[in-house]
């Protein structure tokens, strides 16, 4: 895989998220060229510093607002151009019991989840926006096809994501997008030991437990990111790929 003179747009591109840096160190090590898109600016500064190359940018930007995605991409293309591709890594996770569940949740699940990926989908595969054979990644998770206690919108969330990469993959193939998404379990790291703390040690090894080849790390999702952008994966388009240490077939 060469991505050299590609350019990929990538959302939660902050230092903190384990899969957002993954997935831009792999692709920086790979030759592409970042827009790192976060909503604070030191915390993709200090993913720019772990970037063995430099011709990366940034592009501070709070995906909630739907309503300005739309122009803020546009934007994007008149500055540095036409991309080769997006990375929808950024994500609202947590847990949300029945009982406690309200409406504010609900938008904030599914603002950033679903609806900012669809809103990006739809402004970059406008005409000029991108390079032929582009390829759009969301980064979805095996609760959108399993289901999770008390992650009802989260999984909820997740499983919209999926069923709209189908829909899009379909609708964009004239235009030779391809839209794909990856589906993570537990993934090792920083939020997952935060997981582990609200579970509780028995819980805790009993989710361990449910994936057969052991949790994944965030370069594991990062390598099928990579695969499913590039050439290798040019009859590939409408899937979500487990990534998922066999979480979904246990």
């Amino acid at each position: 895989m060469d991505f050299k003179d590609k350019l990929y747009v990538v959302t939660g591109a902050s230092a903190d998220s384990d899969i957002g840096l993954a997935i831009c160190q792999s692709l920086d090590e790979l030759g592409a060229r970042l827009i790192l898109v976060g909503r604070r600016a030191q915390a993709l500064e200090e993913t720019v510093e772990l970037m063995k190359n430099k011709h990366h940018v940034m592009s501070v930007f709070d995906l909630s607002q739907t309503n300005s995605i739309a122009s803020w991409v546009k934007v994007l293309v008149e500055d540095y151009g036409a991309v080769d591709g997006l990375v929808h890594s950024a994500s609202f996770q947590g847990y949300s019991p029945l009982r406690g569940i309200t409406a504010k949740q609900i938008n904030q699940y599914f603002d950033v989840n679903f609806s900012a990926a669809l809103m990006l989908v739809s402004a970059f595969s406008k005409a000029k926006h991108f390079n032929q054979n582009a390829s759009f990644v969301m980064i979805g998770s095996a609760a959108g096809v399993r289901g999770l206690k008390a992650r009802t919108l989260y999984a909820a969330s997740k499983a919209a994501l999926s069923s709209m990469v189908q829909s899009a993959a379909l609708e964009l193939a004239n235009k030779s997008i391809r839209v794909n998404c990856v589906a993570p379990a537990v993934v090792n790291g920083a939020k997952a030991e935060i997981q582990f703390k609200t579970l509780g040690e028995t819980q805790s090894k009993a989710l361990i437990a449910s994936h057969p080849l052991g949790l994944s790390a965030p370069k594991d999702v990062a390598n099928s990111v990579c695969f499913l952008l590039s050439p290798l994966s040019a009859k590939t388009t409408g899937i979500t790929l487990p990534v998922d240490g066999g979480f979904l077939v246990g």
